[in-house]
Order: structure tokens, then C-alpha cells, then sequence
């Protein structure tokens, strides 16, 4: 697979990366174990080097399946993980708040560094910005911990330009993490992408195809698990799902063209935008997996790009993302 760089360090990461959160967490009951460590066995031989996880994700579940998994090729990978929740680390509860002090950060940390069975963690992020800890100090904890050889690379995970721009003056940020697909193109509009491309800081972005909307495999009709997310997310209501199947009829429109899928389309629309953005997809299906690392090989020309731009101008997408409480805690 072709590699992308991340950051002015030149973290060097595979075009494609993949997320690791539905195997154990928002989506359902979690993957068995034995599967989930085959799709990352399989994402790694298909050549997948940038594996995504986080503490909240079980929470610690997940970061203990990707440790477990990653041990026989640990340092051929790179491990991303995240901060920000205010968890008990001993238990496991939450409070549903957040938590960026710099004493706790440190000791996450430590934990993360145990269960990822690890020396070091290749690329950390502060989950959602923390209005109670000023940046620089969350920035200079990090710092600290990239000073002691236990981080190698800081990001951050949907905050707003001031605090892009406040924690990347006390340590570089490498990469910055927000939701970005055709169905989620704020970025596009609020200043983030022009910020990253001015201070070369890459980009990640999460629910690439659109929490597996873009794939065309969800209709009207699809029932969702009581716990997967999507059934609290307006964008997943019965009538906004209606109306945005539009914008699913023109990726299979498009995929047909180039003989692909449209999730392949999606993926190759998003690496076609700008070569520092590596999406990371997530499944626990292994023909999925297979399906989206060939988005890699799908060529949009310039006129692809551009009538699938036009096209799905003429889309209003309907329903907010997420819930209102959890989009309150972004873009700070």
C-alpha cells in the first residue's frame, strides 16, 4: 500500500489506517475475540501500518485487543490512542465528563502503555478538548511525556482553531482527528483544513464512510442494535435516512463507472483531496476490510472529482451527525 506522511516530523503511516473502535465499542455487542484479532492480523498483511484506538473505547477493552493483536509486529506499526475522559482507571466508570489534567493525562498514559503491551505510544490525541485545563498545559504534559521516549507524536481530536493553534505552539501537532466524508464536510467550510494544510498538520478522519452509511448497505429498513449509536444520531432517523440515500444513489452511480464499490468511492474521494488525510475506516467484517483497502487502487480523475462535486451539491444532507450533547463537547 502507499505510505502518506503525517506532520512536519514525517511520521510515515500506510494511505489507509484502520480504526479499531467498532470491534469493541458504539456500534453493538463487540466482535469475539478471535475474530476481531484476525481483522487486525488482516488489515496489517493487507498492508495497514496506522491502527487507531482509544482509552474510552470499552472503555479499555479495545486498546487491550489492539496490544494483544499488534504484539508480533508492534514495531512495524503505529499505535494511536487517545485522552480526554474522565475515567476511573482502576474501574473503568465514567462520569461523562472530561479530563485533561496534566497529572492524569500522565497517568493514562502509563496505563495505555501496559495494555498496549508497549513501550511507547506512536501518536497520542487529547480526545475533545477540556474547557477546564488551558491548552498549554494538556500541550505541555504531552511534551513531557514525548521528552520521557513514552510519546512519540501529539494530535488532537475535533477542537476548535484556537486550540489548534495554542497547543501546536507548545508541542507540534502531527495529526488532528475529525469526522470527514461527503456526508460531513464541515471541515471543509470552518477554517480546520485550511489550518492544518498552513501549519502541516496531517489529518485523520474518522467515520470516513459515514458510520457505514456511504457503503450503501444501510436503507430505510435496516434495523440497528438498541446499543449501536447510530439509533441515537439524527442523521440515522427514518426520514433523514430517506433523504440522504440521494447521495448514496450517486456513489453507486459513480462506482458503477469505475467498477468499484461505493464504499471504495468514498475512501478514494477522501484520499483524492489532499495527500496528508488518511482515513481510517473501521470494520469486524474481513470482506469489508478487503473491499476498503481497495479504495487505494480506485484513480478519480479530475473530471471524477469534479462531477462528483457538483452532484452532491445539489444534496442537502439532513439530521446533525451526532446527538446535541456529545457535538457541545466538539470544536472548542
Amino acid at each position: 500500500m502507499q505510505k502518506r506522511k503525517l506532520g512536519q516530523a514525517g511520521l510515515e503511516v500506510s494511505a489507509l489506517g484502520y480504526g479499531c473502535m467498532g470491534l469493541s465499542a458504539a456500534y453493538g455487542p463487540a466482535t469475539p475475540h478471535d475474530e476481531a484479532v484476525a481483522v487486525i492480523h488482516a488489515a496489517f498483511d493487507g498492508g495497514v501500518t496506522l491502527f487507531d484506538t482509544a482509552e474510552a473505547y470499552g472503555p479499555f477493552d479495545n486498546e487491550a485487543l489492539l496490544g494483544e493483536a499488534v504484539a508480533p509486529f508492534r514495531d512495524q506499526v503505529v499505535i494511536a490512542t487517545k485522552f480526554g475522559f474522565d475515567i476511573d482507571l482502576e474501574t473503568g466508570a465514567r462520569t461523562g465528563g472530561l479530563n485533561s489534567r496534566p497529572e492524569h493525562i500522565k497517568a493514562v498514559a502509563e496505563a495505555q502503555l501496559k495494555r498496549l503491551r508497549t513501550d511507547h505510544i506512536d501518536l497520542l490525541y487529547q480526545h475533545r478538548v477540556d474547557p477546564a485545563v488551558p491548552m498549554e498545559d494538556v500541550a505541555g504534559a504531552v511534551k513531557d511525556l514525548i521528552a520521557a521516549g513514552k510519546v512519540k507524536h501529539f494530535g488532537l481530536s475535533e477542537p476548535g482553531l484556537d486550540s489548534l493553534r495554542r497547543a501546536h505552539a507548545v508541542q507540534p501537532v502531527t495529526a488532528l482527528q475529525n469526522e470527514y466524508s461527503l456526508w460531513t464536510r464541515d471541515v471543509e467550510h470552518n477554517g480546520v483544513l485550511a489550518a492544518c494544510e498552513e501549519l502541516g498538520v496531517g489529518f485523520v478522519p474518522f467515520s470516513p464512510l459515514g458510520a457505514g452509511f456511504l457503503t450503501g448497505k444501510i436503507d430505510t429498513t435496516t434495523q440497528l442494535d438498541p446499543s449501536d449509536f447510530r439509533t441515537f444520531s439524527p442523521r440515522f432517523a427514518a426520514d433523514a435516512r430517506a433523504a440522504n440515500m440521494a447521495l448514496v444513489d450517486l456513489l453507486k452511480t459513480i462506482a458503477v463507472r469505475k467498477s468499484a464499490t461505493p464504499a471504495q468511492i468514498a475512501l478514494a474521494w477522501l484520499l483524492a483531496q489532499k495527500p496528508w488525510i488518511v482515513p481510517i475506516p473501521g470494520t469486524t467484517k474481513l470482506h469489508r476490510l478487503t473491499e476498503n483497502l481497495g479504495a487505494t487502487s480506485v484513480e478519480l480523475t479530475a473530471e471524477d472529482l469534479a462531477a462528483i462535486e457538483e452532484a452532491a451539491a445539489k444534496i442537502p444532507i439532513q439530521g446533525a451527525r451526532l446527538p446535541e450533547a456529545v457535538l457541545a463537547q466538539t470544536g472548542r
